[in-house]
């Protein structure tokens, strides 16, 4: 018996030193980080009600870099360790950087997240009357399950660029004394043949209308009259026409607020996670850097949900042609510096389900509670679009990490032939840099409300600065 203890001491010893630890992590940390990832995450919840859709992300995270003391960029200035700059694309991406000790010399590192998620988009032409409703045409905007939009309440945020160069910000539906929006679903009395379709028959993107209104403009027999009102309360409120409409970014979005989720007050409850989860780490790991080994640049990015496409995407050259400008500077090339920079692409990934358990492979999923999870490659079909994390890569993020005392996991994006999906890693790969995902397991991603661990999220913060700092 004395031996047989023995032997299971020995082996309880070595499994110890050689599997993975896979306790739940919360009893990995202490209570001083659960406190910090707690009063990190109140921020946070402020931030995800005050940026839902990118233009407004954009202006948060540059507020917040000028009370940090950043600049705007000037290329014809010369700058020196220790400054801090940021460059605004277009109101609707952001780039912030540290000016490193050893500046672009050795490369530079980047931390990247996306700020746009799925919505639904007005059409250039969206409002219109039929049967004495007055509703908006929409267009959806990114991956979505078109079933989950009707019925909820929505909020109209965006901007309407007038012929004069002046822009209208439009936000209604957020405060408590604004109306709301919605898209309507037919009765179940009356839905016998719908739901008999499969999900994408049952709901098309045509559906997608948005009820907006319902009383006429006033007792004149004219003809859209209720259309009519509607375009009165906005002249009236916000001085545009019809045709304004046409030079208009707008957005229907939940009109839903980040909510503490669970009896404990773990989780968090909100639309747009995907990526704000990542993005709101990264802002905070930015502001805190001070003087880096190397030039730090952490990019807010839009148009990921679609492709990265257009000149605010991960696919326009504004990362490399700063990076050029750094690197002029300092006397480098770009392309050298590209060459030994290295990039967190800070992008989720699909937190373990056990409702849904038969999507995922359970032994490389990402959980709740167990930190930053790394994506050493996401894609689908055979890892078809993307750009797999070389081995030496993923062995010094690791020791970063480590070495710093992050909570962190692993993860794939489902079972193999299950789906899939991608992020803008395979872009920064394209630059000759290291990437590798690192980000937040989120459940119910691209819902209009998701949900994720308040630990997870300081984590990934908790990374992203380790990352900045490390040598």
């Amino acid at each position: 018996m004395e031996n047989e203890a023995k032997e299971k001491s020995q082996a309880a010893q070595l499994k110890e030193k050689l599997f993975i630890n896979k306790k739940n992590g919360c009893r990995k940390v202490s209570s001083d980080d659960i406190i910090r990832a707690d009063e990190f995450c109140e921020e946070y919840k402020n931030f995800l009600d005050h940026a839902k859709i990118e233009r407004e992300a954009v202006i948060y995270a540059i507020e917040a870099a000028q009370n940090a003391g950043f600049t705007e960029y000037d290329h014809t200035m010369t700058y020196e360790p220790g400054d801090k700059v940021y460059v605004n694309n277009r109101g609707k991406a952001v780039m912030l950087a540290v000016i490193g000790k050893n500046g672009t010399h050795n490369g530079v590192r980047l931390g990247i997240a996306h700020i746009d998620s799925p919505r639904l988009d007005l059409k250039p032409k969206p409002l219109y009357e039929a049967n004495d409703l007055a509703l908006f045409k929409t267009h959806y905007y990114g991956g979505i399950k078109k079933y989950q939009w009707p019925t909820i309440p929505l909020a109209l945020h965006g901007v309407v660029a007038l012929k004069n160069g002046s822009n209208i910000t439009v936000t209604i539906g957020e405060d408590e004394s604004d109306p709301c929006f919605c898209v309507t679903d037919l009765l179940p009395h009356l839905a016998v043949e719908q739901m008999s379709q499969v999900m994408t028959k049952a709901f098309n993107g045509e559906h997608l209308n948005v009820l907006v209104a319902s009383r006429p403009f006033n007792e004149d027999e004219e003809s859209e009259s209720v259309k009519l009102n509607v375009l009165s309360i906005l002249f009236e409120k916000y001085g545009f026409a019809e045709e304004d409409f046409l030079s208009a970014d707008l957005h229907m979005v939940p009109a839903l607020k980040a909510r503490d989720l669970g009896f404990d007050r773990s989780m968090i409850g909100a639309y747009g996670h995907d990526d704000k989860v990542c993005a709101y780490p990264a802002l905070m790991a930015a502001l805190d850097t001070e003087m880096p080994d190397s030039t730090v640049i952490t990019v807010l990015t839009d148009r990921e949900e679609i492709g990265s496409d257009g000149n605010t995407g991960m696919k326009s050259t504004f990362l490399a042609d700063f990076i050029a400008d750094l690197a002029q500077a300092d006397g480098e090339q770009a392309r050298h510096v590209l060459r030994k920079s290295t990039c967190l692409s800070a992008d989720v990934n699909a937190a373990y389900d056990p409702t849904y358990a038969s999507a995922f492979e359970a032994n490389n999923s990402s959980f709740i509670n167990n930190g930053a999870v790394i994506t050493k490659y996401t894609g689908s079909g055979g890892k078809y679009s993307t750009s797999d994390a070389s081995a030496e890569y993923m062995a010094k993020v690791r020791r970063i990490l480590d070495d710093a005392g992050v909570l962190w996991q692993t993860g794939e994006l489902g079972k193999v032939d299950g789906g899939g999906g991608g992020t803008i890693a395979k872009f920064v790969a394209n630059y000759n840099a290291d990437v590798v995902d690192l980000g937040v397991p989120v459940l119910s991603m691209h819902a209009p409300m998701e949900v994720v661990s308040k630990l997870d999220v300081y984590m990934t913060y908790r990374a992203l600065f380790e990352f900045y700092r490390a040598e």
